[in-house]
C-alpha cells in the first residue's frame, strides 16, 4: 500500500520516482509489526537519496514528517520528498477488536496496573481525560454527540468516507459505550491503507502538473509526563503547539478559515477548538451544536468526516483533506472558507503534537 501511494503521488503531479531525493516513512505506533522499512526505498527503486528517515511521534508523525521534508528543502538538502503513511490493521479472520489497537497505554507508571483493570487500548485513557473534561464544564452527558453528528454531516457528502448513513442525537446516545464518555460513535474508524504527499519547493511547484497547496509555518509541542486525565487543557500538547504556531506564523486564530484535525476520539477534536483560540474554553460543544463547524457553516472542520466517519489513517487523514479541500477537490463537500487551512496531527495521550498551516495562495 506504500509503495502504491508513492507511485500515485509522483504521477498525481507527472513526475518520474527517479526525480524524489528524499523518503520519510510513517506508519502506526500501535501496530509495530506493521511498520513500512526502510527498503522500501529499494522497492521503489530509488537510489539516490539525500534524506531518508522513519519518524515515530505517534499520531503528530504525519506532520512532523512534512515539517522534516520542508526544512531539508528550505536548506537545500533535498529537493523533492516523499512522505508516507501507511497502516494494515485489520486481517482476514480477526475481529476487529483483536487487533493492535488493543495495547496497554500506560497512565501509572505502575508496571501491569493498566493490565490489571482492563484498560486497554486507547479509549480508556482518552475516556478519562474527556469525562473530567464535560464535568468540570458542567456538560450534558451526551455533548461530545454534536461532534460526532458534525462529522456525519461532512461524510455524508464525502464518497470516499466510510461511515455515511446520516445520525442524530437520538441515534448517538443509543450507541454502545466503549468507555464513559465515550460511544462507540466518538470513536475512529480504522481502515488498512496508505497515502502519500510530495513535499518540494514553491519554484519547483511551478514547474509541475498538479496544484500545489502551500505550506505556511509548522510548529510542534510535547508535553509528556504528568496524568492525562489530571492535565489542565492548556498544559496538554496542543496548547503548546499551538502557541509555538500563532508565534512561528505572525498571525492568530482569527485567521484560520477551516480545521482539518486528528480526532481520534470525538474529545480530541473538540478540545483542538479550545487549543487553537478557535472558541472559548467550554464553549466547543456549543459552538459545534449551533452548526459552525458543519457543512455551510462559519469553521467549516473535518471535512472528509475526520477519523470518526472518514477513515482511520491516523494524522494524513486530516492532511490529505487539507490538500483535496485546498486545490478545490472536495466536490459536493467543497468550502470556499479554504484560504488559510489548520492541519493538527496528535498522539500519545495527548502528550505528543504537531501542526501546520496550508492555503492554495503562496503568499498569506
Amino acid at each position: 500500500m506504500a509503495i502504491d501511494a508513492v507511485v500515485a503521488a509522483a504521477q498525481d503531479c507527472e513526475l518520474d520516482l527517479a526525480d524524489i531525493d528524499g523518503l520519510m516513512l510513517t506508519s502506526s505506533p500501535s501496530a509495530p509489526l506493521n511498520t513500512v522499512p526502510l527498503r522500501l526505498r529499494e522497492d521503489l527503486g530509488l537510489t539516490e537519496l539525500n534524506l531518508l528517515g522513519n519518524l515515530q511521534v505517534e499520531g503528530a508523525s504525519v506532520v512532523a514528517s512534512i515539517q522534516h521534508a520542508s526544512l531539508h528543502i528550505r536548506y537545500g538538502m533535498a529537493s523533492i520528498v516523499a512522505c508516507v503513511f501507511a497502516d494494515v490493521p485489520l486481517r482476514p479472520g480477526k475481529e476487529k477488536g483483536s487487533t493492535s489497537y488493543n495495547r496497554v497505554m500506560p497512565l501509572s507508571g505502575l508496571d501491569h496496573w493498566e493490565d490489571g483493570y482492563g484498560m486497554y487500548g486507547a479509549a480508556g485513557p482518552y475516556a478519562m481525560a474527556a469525562q473530567r473534561y464535560v464535568q468540570h464544564y458542567n456538560l450534558a452527558d451526551h455533548a461530545l454527540g454534536h461532534y460526532a453528528i458534525a462529522c456525519r454531516r461532512w461524510a455524508q457528502l464525502t464518497p470516499r468516507a466510510m461511515l455515511r448513513d446520516a445520525i442524530e442525537m437520538s441515534d448517538y446516545i443509543e450507541s454502545k459505550f466503549v468507555a464513559k464518555p465515550f460511544r462507540v460513535l466518538d470513536c475512529a474508524y480504522p481502515v488498512n491503507g496508505a497515502i502519500a504527499v510530495i513535499i518540494t519547493s514553491c519554484e519547483r511547484a511551478k514547474e509541475l502538473r498538479t496544484t500545489p497547496v502551500y505550506l505556511h509555518a509548522f510548529a510542534q509541542g510535547h508535553t509528556g509526563g504528568g496524568n492525562l486525565a489530571g492535565r489542565e487543557p492548556e498544559l496538554q500538547s496542543g496548547g503548546l503547539a499551538a502557541r509555538n504556531l500563532w508565534r512561528a506564523s505572525g498571525i492568530g486564530p482569527e485567521r484560520i478559515e477551516m480545521v482539518q484535525v486528528y480526532d481520534a476520539f470525538s474529545y480530541v477534536g473538540v478540545i483542538a477548538l479550545e487549543e487553537y483560540g478557535l472558541c472559548e474554553p467550554g464553549a466547543a460543544t456549543h459552538f459545534i451544536a449551533e452548526g459552525h463547524t458543519s457543512p455551510g457553516g462559519s469553521l467549516p472542520m473535518n471535512t472528509g468526516g475526520g477519523h470518526l466517519s472518514g477513515f482511520y489513517l491516523q494524522g494524513m487523514t486530516p492532511v490529505s483533506e487539507a490538500v483535496i479541500q485546498a486545490r478545490g477537490q472536495g466536490g459536493d463537500a467543497q468550502s470556499s472558507r479554504n484560504n488559510l487551512i489548520l492541519v493538527t496531527g496528535t498522539g500519545g495521550r495527548l502528550d505528543y503534537h504537531a501542526a501546520m498551516l496550508a492555503s492554495p495562495h503562496e503568499v498569506l
